[in-house]
């Protein structure tokens, strides 16, 4: 076939639906500062993590708010729990105690816990 230069992207329409928010849930149930983040990306702009992958604790939170769990099980555990998130974060959210319950979410549901 002919390459025109274009390709068809994936649907990025939300189905609330059919999408889960488990590790929302989950991370809301023991730590509720998560509700406090704006999404300002203050928290992944010192990521140490996402200088060298493409890890960003941003958008972490906007999937699991999604109920988006397919790429937060891909890329959760790639943060090196550094600490410059919760000292970077203006809303004192709790940051490294939020990657640490998403990464217990993701364990629970890989044992069908949760």
């Amino acid at each position: 076939m002919i390459g025109f230069g274009y390709q068809i992207q994936r649907d990025r329409q939300i189905d609330f639906d059919v999408n889960r928010r488990r590790i929302l849930d989950f991370v809301r149930s023991l730590e509720p500062s998560v509700d406090w983040c704006m999404n300002c990306g203050t928290c992944s702009s010192g990521c140490t993590a996402a200088k060298t992958t493409d890890y960003s604790l941003r958008r972490m939170i906007t999937l699991a708010r999604r109920g988006e769990e397919k790429e937060i099980l891909e890329n959760i555990h790639q943060c090196r729990f550094c600490g410059k998130c919760i000292n970077a974060c203006p809303r004192d959210v709790n940051t490294r105690n939020v990657i640490y319950l998403m990464q217990l979410a993701v364990k629970k549901i890989s044992n069908n816990e949760i």
